[in-house]
């Protein structure tokens, strides 16, 4: 069974930083395509960025710059490390592998 369990989130002024971490269970991680992907309040998912089993990565022009994606397939975890955060990086965060998205971590971006 695919499991997907996203953690790190929270209040943080705009312009502060946070980890977000995911641990994965039940697939072949190393192989596998990831994606982070957030639900702002009262909005349609959106994907945040995503990376390859080579590590290529990809970035919504939203974040570009700002964002990073990384991977530890020894540990099967996928990481987002968001700097100068904005009110409107507001939402629910899931780390995601195709269909399957796990339990999501919220972040609030607020003065």
């Amino acid at each position: 069974e695919v499991q997907l369990q996203a953690s790190g989130g929270g209040l943080v002024q705009p312009g502060g930083s946070l980890r977000l971490s995911c641990v994965a269970s039940g697939f072949d991680f190393s192989r596998s395509f990831m994606t982070w992907i957030r639900q702002p309040p009262g909005k349609e998912f959106e994907l945040v960025a995503s990376i390859r089993d080579d590590y290529r990565v990809n970035y919504v022009d939203s974040v570009l710059g700002r964002f990073v994606i990384s991977r530890d397939n020894a540990k099967n975890m996928l990481y987002l490390q968001m700097n100068d955060l904005k009110p409107e990086d507001t939402a629910v965060y899931y780390c995601s592998r195709a269909t399957v998205r796990g339990q999501g971590t919220l972040v609030t971006v607020s003065s």
